[in-house]
Protein backbone atom coordinates (compact mmCIF):
# COMPACT_ATOMS: atom_id res chain seq x y z
CA UNK A 1 0.00 0.00 0.00
CA UNK A 2 1.16 3.43 -0.87
CA UNK A 3 2.20 5.81 1.62
CA UNK A 4 -0.11 8.69 0.60
CA UNK A 5 -1.00 12.39 2.72
CA UNK A 6 -4.08 13.55 3.91
CA UNK A 7 -4.47 16.45 1.01
CA UNK A 8 -3.65 13.77 -1.71
CA UNK A 9 -6.65 11.60 -0.14
CA UNK A 10 -8.76 14.50 -0.40
CA UNK A 11 -8.20 15.25 -4.04
CA UNK A 12 -8.30 11.62 -4.95
CA UNK A 13 -11.74 10.92 -3.01
CA UNK A 14 -12.77 14.60 -3.97
CA UNK A 15 -11.38 15.68 -7.14
CA UNK A 16 -11.81 19.37 -8.36
CA UNK A 17 -12.89 20.79 -11.75
CA UNK A 18 -13.36 16.99 -13.49
CA UNK A 19 -15.01 17.38 -16.97
CA UNK A 20 -14.83 19.52 -20.05
CA UNK A 21 -15.10 23.18 -20.60
CA UNK A 22 -17.10 24.23 -23.25
CA UNK A 23 -15.12 26.24 -26.15
CA UNK A 24 -11.75 25.53 -24.26
CA UNK A 25 -8.85 28.10 -25.38
CA UNK A 26 -6.30 25.61 -25.26
CA UNK A 27 -6.51 21.85 -24.36
CA UNK A 28 -4.12 18.45 -25.12
CA UNK A 29 -4.46 14.79 -24.17
CA UNK A 30 -1.67 12.69 -22.82
CA UNK A 31 -0.60 9.65 -21.79
CA UNK A 32 -1.61 6.46 -23.06
CA UNK A 33 -4.67 4.43 -22.26
CA UNK A 34 -2.15 1.64 -23.41
CA UNK A 35 0.11 2.53 -20.66
CA UNK A 36 -2.41 2.48 -17.73
CA UNK A 37 -2.58 6.89 -17.83
CA UNK A 38 -4.17 9.10 -19.98
CA UNK A 39 -5.03 12.85 -18.83
CA UNK A 40 -7.21 15.59 -21.22
CA UNK A 41 -6.58 19.08 -19.41
CA UNK A 42 -7.76 21.78 -20.60
CA UNK A 43 -8.48 26.01 -19.67
CA UNK A 44 -10.09 29.13 -20.45
CA UNK A 45 -8.41 32.53 -20.36
CA UNK A 46 -10.21 35.32 -18.93
CA UNK A 47 -10.27 38.75 -20.46
CA UNK A 48 -6.90 39.81 -18.04
CA UNK A 49 -4.59 36.66 -19.70
CA UNK A 50 -5.31 34.87 -16.57
CA UNK A 51 -6.64 31.23 -16.66
CA UNK A 52 -10.19 31.38 -15.17
CA UNK A 53 -10.95 27.52 -16.04
CA UNK A 54 -9.12 24.23 -15.72
CA UNK A 55 -10.73 21.17 -16.17
CA UNK A 56 -9.77 17.39 -16.27
CA UNK A 57 -10.26 14.17 -17.05
CA UNK A 58 -8.17 10.96 -16.24
CA UNK A 59 -8.02 7.56 -16.50
CA UNK A 60 -5.55 6.12 -14.18
CA UNK A 61 -4.78 5.68 -10.23
CA UNK A 62 -5.38 7.87 -7.16
CA UNK A 63 -2.01 9.67 -7.94
CA UNK A 64 -3.01 10.82 -11.30
CA UNK A 65 -6.65 11.88 -10.82
CA UNK A 66 -4.94 13.79 -7.49
CA UNK A 67 -1.91 15.21 -9.40
CA UNK A 68 -4.51 16.45 -12.03
CA UNK A 69 -7.00 18.00 -9.71
CA UNK A 70 -4.30 19.65 -8.00
CA UNK A 71 -2.96 21.17 -10.81
CA UNK A 72 -5.95 22.93 -11.81
CA UNK A 73 -6.40 24.31 -8.51
CA UNK A 74 -2.74 25.96 -9.09
CA UNK A 75 -3.33 27.31 -12.20
CA UNK A 76 -6.65 28.88 -11.82
CA UNK A 77 -5.88 32.47 -11.29
CA UNK A 78 -2.50 32.28 -13.22
CA UNK A 79 -0.80 33.84 -16.42
CA UNK A 80 0.15 31.19 -19.08
CA UNK A 81 3.79 32.13 -17.99
CA UNK A 82 2.79 31.72 -14.31
CA UNK A 83 1.53 28.31 -15.51
CA UNK A 84 4.36 26.74 -17.55
CA UNK A 85 6.39 27.80 -14.18
CA UNK A 86 4.72 25.12 -12.43
CA UNK A 87 7.32 22.04 -11.73
CA UNK A 88 5.86 18.31 -11.33
CA UNK A 89 7.83 18.48 -8.15
CA UNK A 90 5.07 21.52 -7.18
CA UNK A 91 2.15 19.54 -7.83
CA UNK A 92 3.62 16.84 -5.56
CA UNK A 93 4.58 18.91 -2.99
CA UNK A 94 0.98 20.75 -3.15
CA UNK A 95 -0.52 17.31 -2.56
CA UNK A 96 2.00 17.05 0.57
CA UNK A 97 4.59 14.37 -1.70
CA UNK A 98 3.90 11.07 -3.77
CA UNK A 99 5.38 7.97 -3.46
CA UNK A 100 8.59 7.90 -6.03
CA UNK A 101 7.02 5.26 -8.06
CA UNK A 102 3.50 7.77 -8.99
CA UNK A 103 5.85 11.04 -9.64
CA UNK A 104 5.10 9.87 -13.01
CA UNK A 105 1.60 11.60 -12.39
CA UNK A 106 2.89 14.97 -11.32
CA UNK A 107 4.96 14.74 -14.91
CA UNK A 108 2.19 14.05 -16.75
CA UNK A 109 -0.27 16.83 -15.43
CA UNK A 110 2.42 19.52 -16.18
CA UNK A 111 3.04 18.11 -20.02
CA UNK A 112 -0.22 18.17 -20.37
CA UNK A 113 -0.67 21.81 -19.20
CA UNK A 114 2.11 22.96 -21.48
CA UNK A 115 0.53 20.95 -24.50
CA UNK A 116 -2.74 23.04 -23.73
CA UNK A 117 -0.72 26.05 -23.70
CA UNK A 118 1.19 24.63 -26.74
CA UNK A 119 -2.42 24.34 -28.44
CA UNK A 120 -3.65 27.65 -27.49
CA UNK A 121 -0.07 29.41 -28.56
CA UNK A 122 0.06 27.92 -31.95
CA UNK A 123 -3.63 26.33 -32.65
CA UNK A 124 -1.19 23.12 -32.88
CA UNK A 125 -3.43 19.67 -31.70
CA UNK A 126 -0.77 17.73 -31.39
CA UNK A 127 -0.44 16.21 -28.07
CA UNK A 128 3.16 15.69 -27.99
CA UNK A 129 5.92 17.74 -30.25
CA UNK A 130 6.38 15.40 -32.90
CA UNK A 131 9.96 16.53 -33.71
CA UNK A 132 11.10 15.11 -30.26
CA UNK A 133 12.66 11.78 -30.74
CA UNK A 134 10.85 8.99 -29.04
CA UNK A 135 13.64 7.52 -26.47
CA UNK A 136 11.00 4.99 -24.74
CA UNK A 137 8.27 3.39 -27.38
CA UNK A 138 6.19 1.43 -25.04
CA UNK A 139 5.50 4.66 -23.22
CA UNK A 140 6.12 7.68 -25.71
CA UNK A 141 8.21 9.02 -23.93
CA UNK A 142 10.64 11.45 -25.96
CA UNK A 143 14.27 12.32 -24.90
CA UNK A 144 13.66 15.99 -24.20
CA UNK A 145 11.20 14.96 -21.50
CA UNK A 146 13.87 12.51 -20.05
CA UNK A 147 16.35 15.30 -20.21
CA UNK A 148 13.84 17.33 -18.77
CA UNK A 149 12.71 15.71 -15.87
CA UNK A 150 16.11 14.44 -15.17
CA UNK A 151 18.01 17.94 -14.80
CA UNK A 152 14.89 19.58 -12.98
CA UNK A 153 14.37 16.93 -10.18
CA UNK A 154 18.13 16.37 -9.63
CA UNK A 155 17.75 12.27 -11.07
CA UNK A 156 20.79 10.25 -10.38
CA UNK A 157 19.36 6.32 -11.81
CA UNK A 158 17.47 4.88 -14.58
CA UNK A 159 14.69 4.15 -11.55
CA UNK A 160 14.42 7.39 -10.56
CA UNK A 161 13.53 8.46 -14.63
CA UNK A 162 11.77 5.57 -14.81
CA UNK A 163 9.26 6.81 -11.44
CA UNK A 164 8.76 10.27 -13.17
CA UNK A 165 8.53 9.10 -16.49
CA UNK A 166 7.59 5.50 -16.78
CA UNK A 167 10.71 5.27 -19.65
CA UNK A 168 12.17 1.98 -18.82
CA UNK A 169 9.60 0.26 -17.52
CA UNK A 170 8.44 -1.64 -20.60
CA UNK A 171 10.58 -3.85 -22.56
CA UNK A 172 13.93 -2.16 -20.99
CA UNK A 173 15.29 -1.20 -24.38
CA UNK A 174 15.99 2.30 -23.41
CA UNK A 175 17.34 1.53 -20.34
CA UNK A 176 21.20 1.82 -22.01
CA UNK A 177 20.18 5.38 -23.72
CA UNK A 178 18.40 6.76 -20.07
CA UNK A 179 21.88 5.78 -18.65
CA UNK A 180 23.85 7.07 -21.36
CA UNK A 181 22.04 10.44 -20.63
CA UNK A 182 22.44 10.08 -17.25
CA UNK A 183 25.62 10.35 -17.40
CA UNK A 184 25.88 12.75 -19.86
CA UNK A 185 23.75 15.18 -17.60
CA UNK A 186 25.55 14.40 -14.34
CA UNK A 187 29.00 14.43 -15.52
CA UNK A 188 29.69 10.72 -15.53
CA UNK A 189 31.09 10.16 -19.01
Amino acid sequence: MWNYSETMMDHFRNPRNVGKIENPDGEATVGSLACGDALKFQFKLGEDGKITEAKFQTFGCASAIASSSALTEMVIGKTLEEAKSITNQQIADYLGGLPPQKMHCSVMGREAMEAAIKNYETGANTDRNLEDELLCTCYNVSENEVRRVITENQLTSVEEVTNYTKAGGGCGKCIPKIQKILDEINGSH
